[in-house]
């Protein structure tokens, strides 16, 4: 008979999520999250083979919390939701944020694939992009994301000032959505060349 499962799946996703937000996925060990339920290592083992498993599990979870930030928007315009929620996300989990950009690694790599599909679904929502092929979605989402990732890893590292608002940024970042769609939509009429 298996050894009775003393922590879920979920409790030990959250407790690595925890981890990671603080410290970076490439220090999360079995120990540590071992550790932060106050048990031993036999727990985590129950429930996933190995930390690459375990990684995998918290990626899911920061796929999902991104997803949630971005439906949580409502503003009635996906493209701009996916916008602020990369803002919120940057100054909300700077950790992770920088740990997603600068140490691509497989897992993170599965993540960014993951999300991109999905948001080039959800900017296919929006009024301003629905002339738009999934090819010149994509070319308009790389533009955004340089834009965006700009602004976020300010952001995260807090330099554009501590009294820069959210409010602020979000202008920025529309304000960088309407150049990049009017320059794409030039372009697809023929009036503007690449």
């Amino acid at each position: 008979m298996p050894p009775k499962k003393k922590f879920s799946r979920e409790q030990i996703i959250d407790a690595a999520f925890d981890i990671a937000q603080k410290e970076g996925t490439e220090n999360l060990t079995i120990r540590k999250v071992a550790d932060r339920l106050g048990s031993s290592i036999a727990p985590i083992y129950v429930n996933f083979n190995d930390a690459d498993e375990l990684k995998e599990a918290l990626i899911q979870k920061v796929t999902d919390v991104s997803r949630q930030m971005i439906l949580d928007e409502q503003s009635g315009d996906p493209f701009r939701d996916i916008g602020v929620a990369s803002i919120q996300f940057a100054r909300e989990y700077p950790v992770l944020f920088r740990d997603i950009l600068l140490n691509p690694r497989d897992e993170i790599k599965n993540y960014d694939e993951n999300m991109g599909e999905e948001l080039i679904g959800q900017m296919k929502q929006s009024p301003d992009l629905q002339d738009f092929t999934d090819d010149e979605l994509s070319g308009i989402l790389t533009k955004m994301r340089v834009f965006q990732t700009g602004l976020s890893v300010m952001a995260a590292n807090r330099l554009l000032g501590e009294d820069i608002s959210e409010e602020r940024m979000v202008d920025m970042l529309d304000s960088a959505a309407e150049d990049i769609i009017a320059g794409a939509r030039l372009r697809k009429e023929g009036k503007f060349a690449r």
